[in-house]
């Protein structure tokens, strides 16, 4: 890094411009107590621990891996996409689903690749941004398939669409071999769309069930082959 970039950064090694977007991330934890003031302070406070811990979680990792000396607005989107999420989250306490859920996520939906292009934009690209958009996006399908699940729409299938994820980094302790980097595939990120998009339209009330199941199990089997296709990829290029 040079000499200009490590002054560019605050005395406390961050990047500059961490602090509105903290800010930002914090006002959002409020969406629960906006869109449902009825919903009781419980809500908020669901919402305001994700916000905190998901606000802990990149100042840990930036001073480490993020090598450039503006947070940048790309990384500022993330964070207002991860406080959105932490604000469903915390709306279930509220009671699952509905117009205000669904909007909130298409919201999140809609910004996710923005910060990508923003990223590139300003050459602000880092691994950091891309894992950070990556866990944003995983903790979102996480929240909206509690939503559905909550809901009654649809069977414990649509919990696959939010616990896969999971699933597949949890098995990297048994078989470290699935930790190992993958190639960039374009079609992984348009499964993402179909998986998050998919459970977006899960919220609407009154969905008809066969409607919901058929939605639910389609994006399922999307996301089984995008992960199927990438184990394999995976179990044959194994050290």
């Amino acid at each position: 890094m040079t000499v200009e970039a490590h002054q560019d950064r605050s005395r406390d090694g961050l990047p500059a411009g961490v602090g509105p977007a903290a800010a930002l991330a914090v006002a959002l934890a409020f969406l629960p107590m906006i869109l449902r003031p009825d919903g009781g302070w419980m809500a908020v406070a669901v919402s305001f621990a994700g916000t905190l811990a998901m606000l802990a979680f990149v100042l840990r990792m930036l001073p480490q891996h993020y090598p450039h000396p503006r947070f940048g607005l790309c990384n500022a989107v993330t964070q207002a996409r991860a406080a959105m999420t932490a604000g469903l989250f915390g709306m279930i306490w509220s009671g699952p689903q509905g117009w205000d859920v669904l909007a909130v996520a298409a919201v999140a939906l809609s910004l996710d690749g923005v910060d990508g292009w923003f990223a590139r934009r300003s050459g602000l690209a880092s691994d950091f941004g891309a894992r950070f958009d990556m866990e944003t996006d995983a903790a979102l399908a996480l929240v909206l398939a509690g939503h559905v699940w909550l809901g009654g729409m649809t069977g414990p299938e649509v919990l696959l669409l939010g616990a896969m994820r999971y699933a597949f980094v949890a098995a990297f302790w048994p078989c470290p071999w699935l930790a190992a980097p993958l190639p960039v595939r374009f079609g992984r990120k348009v499964v993402c769309v179909v998986q998050i998009g998919a459970l977006i339209v899960l919220q609407v009330p009154e969905l008809p069930p066969m409607a919901a199941r058929a939605v639910a199990w389609g994006a399922v089997g999307a996301l089984v082959w995008s992960f199927g296709r990438d184990v394999l990829w995976l179990w044959r290029h194994r050290a």
